[in-house]
């Protein structure tokens, strides 16, 4: 009898922006209104968790990862009723809401920083990161992941203030115990109106080198590179378990740690039950194989073969060890339609292989707001069209070095953040609001939009649907070893799940071009063998004798019995 495993194995997650999901009032901005309005729609998808980006009071500097009072709603998204409304109608539809807990930083309009920088002698200035001018110049060279440097200079005190995003977000003290008090008795505050869990942003920069020793300045960047000294920093894993014992293990929840350069041995330690800190952890390892070495605006040519291995470094390393967390879009990140596949003639085929070959992965898959529907990117012609900080500034500072604005603009098209952000697309006609829109719709919204996609049968909305529907029904998902078969292909991602006397074969082309395989490829008897389709993209692969012919953008799963790894 196998052990009863955690109910966040075998659930699939569902990303949801609030500002860009639906709005329910008319001004333009999503609300929880709006998100009870569509519950319906995530109960036929057949998602089990909402992960909710953050809905806390916030000025709004980072959309709402700059929170100014961790207790209250934004006013824009409705009120803790509303809240307490959504709580009750997704667990009607057996839906667990997960919140975004944004604790490396805070807004410098919450009233512990106003606070803060009042006086030395205030009893919240150990809540900050907080260093002397003693020579007119910052404590140290460290740049901002927001473009500038990460310390701004406060006149009342002569003090500079750490802030390794926006000015406006300054980054808390966690060496200081009374702040740790505070996050957690606001996190059981939350916990204790039933919600499912937490979503943590940049969790694994919380502990700074308190040396604050200047970064490597690499070729091309204006400031220090400070990551070496505040990601997995050394009091990270006795925080995380100080949190688990003071907090997380009084609930059965759902944990996410957003981990920025972590590896897969660092993120053994965070997911290891038997350490207490973290259930899994997003990598980015795979969502950098496209950029330059220094930053993600420096554009790379997607190479699937390193992709492939990233991801199999990632199976293998995970294992039964800890547990992978398993995404190709969020909220930071374009559409993966338009990165990874072909937002063209074969945009539903290539997304719908793109959702097959990362399902079949062994972790708990997250679903960004309109991956089902094969949302694409989005190309503004105007750098005022765009609303995303992290974008504005770094227009700002390449125009300033003298850069071309159609060169930034190419790296924007690419990798902005407001790829991801641009409203829902429910209608041909938008649907999101009746009112004007915060950021612009995509507009292909007249042909790719939720009201299309539910009354299509072959839409790639139905086949996220029937992945979830596997996930849940069968053991080896979620249990079985991973093998890669021909890792060096430059096209197809080819691999196996296997169980007892059970093998899954994937096979999935991430181009437009059709390739031939031999069974003997697969390490498979292709006479022989038995097998049972479990999904796919076309009506029906080609399989033959000898071979496989494998369509541009197809995606298949077979089920063999007695085959052998």
């Amino acid at each position: 009898m196998r052990k009863k495993e955690p109910w966040w194995k075998r659930s699939v997650v569902y990303q949801i922006y609030p500002r860009s999901f639906m709005d329910s009032n008319g001004d333009g901005i999503g609300d929880l209104q709006g998100i009870i309005s569509k519950l319906d729609y995530l109960e036929m998808l057949g998602i089990e968790v909402i992960w909710l980006s953050p809905i806390y009071d916030s000025p709004n500097d980072d959309n709402g990862y700059d929170i100014r009072n961790y207790r209250e709603i934004m006013q824009e998204f409705g009120t803790m009723d509303d809240f307490e409304e959504l709580i009750y109608e997704a667990m009607k539809r057996n839906i667990r809401v997960v919140m975004d807990l944004v604790v490396n930083h805070t807004s410098d309009e919450h009233s512990w920083f106003v606070e803060s920088k009042s006086s030395k002698d205030s009893k919240y200035r150990d809540y900050y990161i907080w260093r002397d001018d003693e020579n007119g110049e910052p404590p140290n060279n460290w740049g901002s992941i927001f473009s500038g440097p990460a310390w701004k200079k406060d006149g009342t005190t002569n003090s500079y203030y750490l802030h390794l995003f926006s000015k406006k977000q300054p980054d808390l003290n966690w060496a200081h115990e009374p702040l740790r008090k505070e996050i957690y008795d606001m996190m059981k505050f939350w916990l204790d109106k039933g919600i499912g869990g937490f979503r943590m942003d940049v969790i694994n920069f919380i502990s700074k080198d308190e040396a604050l020793p200047n970064g490597k300045i690499h070729p091309g960047q204006l400031y220090g590179d400070g990551s070496p000294y505040y990601i997995n920093g050394p009091k990270i894993h006795t925080y995380l378990r100080e949190m688990h014992d003071e907090v997380l293990s009084h609930y059965d929840v759902l944990t996410v740690g957003e981990t920025p350069g972590a590896s897969t041995k660092d993120a053994q330690i965070y997911t290891d039950p038997q350490n207490h800190e973290l259930n899994m952890v997003f990598t980015f390892e795979h969502m950098n194989l496209d950029s330059g070495p220094y930053e993600k605006w420096d554009l790379r040519p997607f190479d699937l073969v390193a992709l492939k291995r990233n991801l199999e470094k990632w199976q293998h390393g995970l294992h039964q060890v800890g547990w992978n967390s398993l995404y190709w879009n969020n909220h930071d990140q374009p559409r993966v339609v338009s990165r990874f596949g072909n937002d063209g003639e074969y945009r539903e085929l290539s997304a719908k292989m793109l959702a097959i070959s990362l399902h079949m992965l062994q972790g708990t898959p997250y679903i960004y707001q309109g991956e089902e529907l094969g949302m694409t990117n989005v190309k503004f012609q105007h750098i005022d069209d765009y609303q995303d900080i992290e974008t504005i500034n770094m227009y700002k500072e390449k125009r300033g070095q003298g850069i071309a604005h159609e060169t930034i603009m190419s790296s924007i098209y690419a990798k902005g953040r407001d790829n991801a952000r641009t409203p829902m697309q429910w209608t041909k006609n938008g649907g999101f609001t009746s009112g004007t829109p915060w950021l612009k719709l995509n507009e292909n919204t007249s042909y790719i939009n939720a009201e299309a996609a539910l009354s299509d049968p072959q839409s790639i909305f139905y086949t996220y649907q029937r992945l979830i529907q596997l996930r849940k029904k069968y053991d080896i998902i979620t249990e079985g070893r991973f093998q890669l078969l021909l890792p060096d292909h430059p096209q197809l991602f080819v691999y196996k799940r296997q169980m007892d006397e059970e093998e899954w074969l994937v096979v999935a082309n991430y181009s437009m071009v059709s390739h031939d395989i031999n069974w003997s490829e697969c390490h498979v008897d292709g006479e022989n063998n038995q097998w049972t389709l479990k999904i796919a993209n076309y009506d029906e692969p080609i399989l033959e004798k000898d071979m496989i012919r494998v369509r541009p953008y197809e995606a298949f799963v077979l089920a063999f019995q007695k085959g052998t790894f």
